[in-house]
């Protein structure tokens, strides 16, 4: 049945979420402290391999040399937009509704909070970091695509390692990863929904460029996260999009 595979994964994640809030719980701020200096540290290898590979395999392609400036250009272009329509300033007013339904229920997040902004500063970091995470890359959209047309194999494998991925962020990021499943199904479902119209939009050269720029944003929420340097992250969203049509368009 088409799309059993997106609803495996939004399942494991939130499961995942789930066991991860129960042990954030249980583990003392100093080790929860070090395990988030770690998590962005894993991060910051994430994004930048999965960025380089991207960009790797954009420059085996037509591109050629002109990959560095496709990948560059879409993220100055998409900053730009981001900056434009705000998107930064609309995740803290999201930020800020968060807070109020975690003070309402504490076990939104870890632990206990000291400032009235941590809860909610955690959970918006917790729904972007596992967002980009679970929702940019080759697996992504070929693993949605494969599910649209009758085989759900590649997301159940996807699944497995976001539900593992998602114990691990929810332990130190508390629940909004688990709010990451409204992106896996708006994404991954819309893919599913229009696999037969998308597939051929969805060339190597593409799916590179998605990885490349997601990859790229992955390594800056890692710097966030391990305390080096904070980047409005989602005002450079809409790079993702500029880069797989520009990808589409160049090649």
């Amino acid at each position: 049945m088409p799309g059993i595979g997106v609803v495996v994964n939004v399942l494991s994640v939130l499961a995942g979420t789930a066991v991860g809030l129960v042990f954030g719980r249980l583990i003392a701020e100093r080790f929860r402290a070090i395990a988030f200096t770690g998590i962005g540290l894993a991060t910051i290898v994430i994004g930048g391999s999965m960025s380089l590979g991207g960009l790797a395999e954009l420059g085996a392609s037509d591109l050629g040399a002109y990959s560095a400036l496709l990948l560059v250009g879409s993220i100055v272009i998409g900053a730009l937009v981001g900056e434009g329509l705000r998107i930064e300033y609309w995740l803290d007013r999201f930020g800020q509704f968060l807070q109020k339904l975690a003070y309402r229920a504490p076990v939104l997040a870890p632990g206990r909070a000291d400032q009235p902004g941590e809860k909610a500063h955690t959970l918006v970091e917790g729904f972007v970091t596992a967002s980009l995470l679970f929702c940019v890359g080759a697996m992504t959209i070929l693993g949605s695509i494969q599910d649209g047309l009758g085989d759900p194999s590649l997301l159940y494998l996807k699944s497995l390692l976001d539900g593992m991925a998602s114990v691990a962020l929810a332990t130190t990021l508390g629940a909004g990863v688990g709010l990451s499943v409204i992106p896996i199904i708006v994404i991954q479902g819309g893919i599913v929904l229009g696999a037969h119209s998308v597939e051929p939009l969805m060339t190597a050269p593409v799916i590179n460029a998605i990885q490349a720029a997601g990859g790229a944003l992955i390594l800056a929420i890692g710097l966030d996260l391990s305390g080096i340097k904070r980047l409005p992250v989602g005002n450079m969203l809409p790079a993702i999009v500029i880069a797989a049509v520009l990808a589409g368009i160049l090649t």
